[in-house]
């Protein structure tokens, strides 16, 4: 094979040999996993769509997880390294899913996955199922096949994320207000015969009473009265590539040591001005994911 590729150029076939070789080992002819770009991503609920008869779960604030089958990946394709009772009774196909360590747990969750090498912080944690994503037919009949193995075989770190129809407009209010009151983030909607789409898809439905977004922290500004010595407010960079400042919804010890300057950070807001920034911006938490 190499001499053959040789001869148009008349590259001798132990030097060609040595250069596919080397571009081997450096990974250019190694096909990017396809889950890495084909996720199926949820649109903001915005009463667009009549979503009676749907399903809706809780929106569960976790690291999303890859089940390939045989190893657990991040949305971006870094092999995570749960320990081999994590995994053991995960199904031998493709399931997607939120590595969750409960309600409020983001930033400990992001700790434990980093970690390199199996280690226990991983029983704090468990893989909440929400798809099927290479099984054929709507999304009932896709998460169907994942009950189905979990029935037969239970794990005590997954499971599949419970299903309600929604009855209207005002049972999802009521379901919403629930969640929040528990301390929980939101719901997600389905169509329940959506096929799996690569995308954003309106077909999956993100409802919560806030936006949220992403900004990178350009700057740390001073605080006054109470917080004087300490954060008064970020500086942040928009994905956009404007600033805008963020002043709410940090803790006394997230002010006297506030986010990095380089830090990707999730805010909260309640749309945005005729100018395009964000109303009343809030701080919620260090991403830390971003790179997983």
């Amino acid at each position: 094979m190499f001499s053959d590729y040789g001869k148009q150029w008349e590259i001798p076939p132990a030097m060609l040999q040595k250069i596919f070789c080397q571009l081997l080992c450096i990974g250019l002819f190694l096909p990017a996993p396809s889950y890495a770009n084909d996720l199926m991503l949820p649109e903001v609920y915005n009463g667009q769509v009549d979503v009676s008869g749907w399903l809706m779960s809780e929106k569960l604030d976790g690291v999303r997880g890859y089940w390939d089958g045989k190893r657990l990946l991040s949305k971006n394709g870094t092999v995570f390294s749960p320990p081999a009772a994590f995994v053991r009774d995960l199904p031998t196909f493709a399931v997607e899913g939120e590595i969750w360590g409960g309600r409020g747990s983001f930033e400990q969750t992001v700790a434990i996955v980093k970690k390199e090498g199996p280690h226990n912080g991983w029983q704090q944690l468990r893989l909440a199922i929400f798809d099927v994503p290479n099984a054929p037919g709507g999304f009932t009949e896709r998460i169907a096949k994942a009950e189905k193995w979990f029935a037969a075989h239970p794990s005590a770190y997954a499971f599949v994320i419970p299903q309600t129809i929604v009855g209207d407009p005002t049972d999802l209010s009521r379901q919403l207000a629930g969640i929040e009151k528990l301390g929980g983030e939101g719901l997600i909607v389905r169509k329940p015969d959506a096929p799996y789409a690569a995308g954003r898809s309106t077909e999956i439905l993100k409802v919560k009473n806030y936006q949220d977004a992403e900004a990178v922290v350009v700057a740390h500004l001073p605080g006054k009265g109470r917080n004087t010595g300490r954060l008064g407010a970020l500086l942040v960079e928009l994905d956009d590539g404007r600033q805008c400042r963020i002043g709410g919804g940090f803790s006394d010890a997230e002010r006297q040591s506030p986010p990095p300057i380089g830090a990707v950070i999730t805010y909260k807001h309640y749309g945005t001005y005729q100018s395009g920034l964000p109303k009343f911006p809030s701080f919620l938490r260090i991403r830390g994911d971003e790179d997983l």
